[in-house]
This record gives C-alpha cells, sequence and structure tokens, in this order.
C-alpha cells in the first residue's frame, strides 16, 4: 500500500473502534488485509490517526519547522508559509467531503459548530493554532485557514541575525523598552508583529510583572513573570463570551508593571489607553495598518469604535502611546520598515518618522525626529543609542 491510507481503512477502523474500543494499533492491524510488514504497519497506523483525531493530510506541514501558515482553498489546493511567502504543497485530499469533515471535526473539539446553519468559524486549537473555516455555499469549496502557535522562541538577536532588525534599530528597541515607553507594533497580517512584541517583552526587566489579554495565546515570551488572560467564545447556546475589553478591566486589578494587549481590534482600546493614562507605563500591543504613517488614522477608527470621538482618542493616545513601530515584507522577507512618535499636531495625531529603512543603506534613514525620542530615553535615565545622537 502506498500514499495516505485509504478513506475505507479509516472508515473501518473507526467502525471497529467504536464497537469494540481499544488500541488504535491493534485494529488498524486488524483491519490492513493481512500486511505484517511492521514498517508499513507503522506508517499506516501514524496515517490512520492523522484522519482520525489529527489534522490528516495536514500534519507533516503542522510539524515543518517554521511554518506560520497553512491554508486549504480546495481538496488539491493547499499551501504553506515559512515566512517567504506561499508555497504550494504536495499534500492533497481524497475529495470536498474529506475537506469538509476535516474542518468541521476540528471546529467541533474547540466546541463550536460549523454546518450549514452556521457555515463559518473561527476559534482557537488546543495547541493555541488558529483556525478558521467556512463552508459552501459562502465560498467553492470548504476553506481552511490555520495559524500556527511559534515553536521557536526567537530573541531580539535572532531577529537581527536574520536580517528582520537592522542592529542600530535593536539597540533603539533595547532603550525603548529599558525606558518604559509605550508603544504599538503595526504592519499587516504576516509581517511578524506578534513575533517582535514577544522579543521585546524578553527585554522587561525580570522583577517586573507582565500581564498579558489575547484573543488567542499566540504571543511567545521568555519571563518569568507573565500572567496570561484570554478570551473566550460564546458556547453553542451563545453564551458564556468573555472578550478582550473586559480582560483589559480585569488586567487593570491585577498588579501589572507592563500591560499588553496581543491586538488593537476594536473597544478594549478605549480601556487600554486610559490605564496608559493613569500610571501604567511601558505598556504595549499590536494592530493592522499598511504604514506607519496610517497608525493615527486606524486608531482613530477603533476609538469610534469604543464610542470616543475623535478629539477625545487624538488626546488618549498623545499621552498614552509614544512609540510606532512598524513592520512590512521586502522580497518575501519580514522587517522593521520604520520606527516613529506618535505626537498631537492642533487636533490631529501624527506620526512623524524616527528611522525608516533604505533601499541602499543597510542601517536604514534617520529622520530629524530622532532628536524627539532621543530626549525621551534620556528623560526616563536611559542611554541615548547611537543612532539616535
Amino acid at each position: 500500500m502506498t500514499g495516505p491510507a485509504r478513506p475505507e481503512l479509516v472508515h473501518r477502523v473507526r467502525q471497529r473502534l467504536v464497537a469494540e474500543p481499544g488500541e488504535l494499533a491493534a485494529a488498524v492491524r486488524a483491519e490492513a488485509g493481512g500486511i505484517l510488514d511492521d514498517a508499513v504497519l507503522s506508517r499506516l497506523q501514524r496515517e490512520v490517526a492523522a484522519q482520525l483525531i489529527g489534522a490528516g493530510p495536514l500534519e507533516p506541514l503542522l510539524a515543518l519547522d517554521d511554518v506560520t501558515d497553512v491554508l486549504v482553498n480546495g481538496p488539491a489546493s493547499v499551501w504553506f508559509d515559512r515566512g517567504s511567502g506561499l508555497e504550494r504543497a504536495e499534500a492533497a485530499f481524497a475529495d470536498e467531503g474529506a475537506v469538509r469533515a476535516l474542518a468541521q471535526r476540528l471546529v467541533a473539539g474547540t466546541g463550536r459548530r460549523l454546518d450549514d446553519a452556521m457555515p463559518y468559524a473561527d476559534a482557537v486549537l488546543a495547541d493555541g493554532t488558529r483556525l478558521h473555516a467556512v463552508l459552501p455555499p459562502i465560498c467553492a469549496s470548504t476553506t481552511i485557514s490555520l495559524r500556527l502557535f511559534s515553536r521557536r522562541r526567537l530573541t531580539l538577536a535572532d531577529l537581527v541575525r536574520l536580517g528582520g532588525v537592522p542592529a542600530p534599530v535593536a539597540e533603539v528597541l533595547r532603550a525603548v523598552v529599558a525606558a518604559r515607553l509605550a508603544f504599538a507594533i503595526s504592519g499587516g497580517t504576516g509581517t511578524g508583529k506578534t513575533t517582535l512584541l514577544g522579543c521585546l517583552l524578553a527585554l522587561v526587566p525580570a522583577g517586573e510583572r507582565i500581564v498579558l489579554v489575547e484573543d488567542a495565546p499566540e504571543l511567545a515570551v521568555q519571563h518569568d513573570h507573565v500572567v496570561r488572560l484570554v478570551t473566550r467564545a460564546a458556547n453553542v447556546e451563545g453564551a458564556g463570551a468573555v472578550g478582550l475589553r473586559e480582560l483589559v478591566r480585569q488586567a487593570l486589578r491585577m498588579r501589572p508593571d507592563r500591560l499588553v494587549v496581543g491586538e488593537f481590534r476594536g473597544a478594549e482600546m478605549a480601556e487600554l489607553l486610559v490605564a496608559l493614562n493613569t500610571g501604567h507605563d511601558g505598556g504595549a500591543a499590536t494592530l493592522h495598518a499598511n504604514s506607519a504613517a496610517a497608525v493615527p488614522a486606524r486608531l482613530t477608527a477603533l476609538g469610534g469604535l469604543a464610542g470616543l470621538a475623535e478629539a477625545t482618542v487624538t488626546g488618549l493616545v498623545a499621552s498614552a502611546l509614544q512609540v510606532v513601530i512598524h513592520l512590512d515584507r521586502a522580497g518575501g522577507a519580514r522587517r522593521v520598515a520604520a520606527l516613529g512618535l506618535l505626537l498631537r499636531e492642533g487636533d490631529r495625531l501624527v506620526t512623524q518618522l524616527v528611522w525608516s529603512a533604505g533601499l541602499q543603506q543597510p542601517s536604514g534613514h534617520r529622520h530629524p525626529s530622532a532628536g524627539l525620542l532621543a530626549e525621551l530615553i534620556q528623560a526616563r535615565g536611559v542611554a541615548v543609542p547611537e543612532v539616535l545622537r
């Protein structure tokens, strides 16, 4: 027998285990049709297990190092990303029914539903993997999107070595953390916002308590004192949901030295901004934005979701958040593209660039506003990095 385990074998093994609960290995051996070769039986056992309790044909992709996303567009269209852009995988499903069955089984394992009445689902698997699935007729074929929880705990030094952060910029980021300046990391999907945030939080002094508020447990932080609060979706009866906004309120009662929101998405932004304006400095968050210059408009829009007027958002942000770190992809590689300061100009919130990546200059380009950031860092008793002088 070659290739993945046949659907009929998987079905027979499932039926046997339902009728006679026992060892998976014994059930596979009994239903494998007289195969005696131990190597073949071992492979069949792994493949049947993947079909019954794992991710089926996606298992080999999920086991690869550095994979961040696995995407299924249909039975014969499977893609994955290892940080340098999407690649087409050789993996395939038997048919549309096999894709749908996997999507429904993964979603059901999180306590949610995916069926004709509810043809889409957003969930978090037990290992922290983000799952999104959609069924026809909303799309042509069942689609599955998996965002993996990082198995590697990178450091800022690793990002410098990999070329994602220039060494002079890394020194600025270290100074920002040491000076307890509040910062927001912006960028598009898959640009490494969560990875960089985890690296910077690892620089927080060991004696400080970090309280993380996340929609899913994605942040990998190498720090001895981290408390993680994670949202909870409503159950199938529509009850029991706990959102980011409520978790931020709870986090404020937990004596945080650093309050961190995994991603600004809406009304929870108001709670964090108020907290950062009342003595909780050194906080951090990520948000989606196309550029550092677009961050003020994005914050204003999110503030509107919380019922805040533009002038209120401007005032809160200008006194609560100091630094913007913008990430993008260049040639498929993730990188820090710009550093900026969030400042108030009249009744408007603007980003003034401090540093930006240069096409010809490995060390990037220093902007005139670098002196303003140097003053903020120096005022907190931290040495000013060379690139800001």
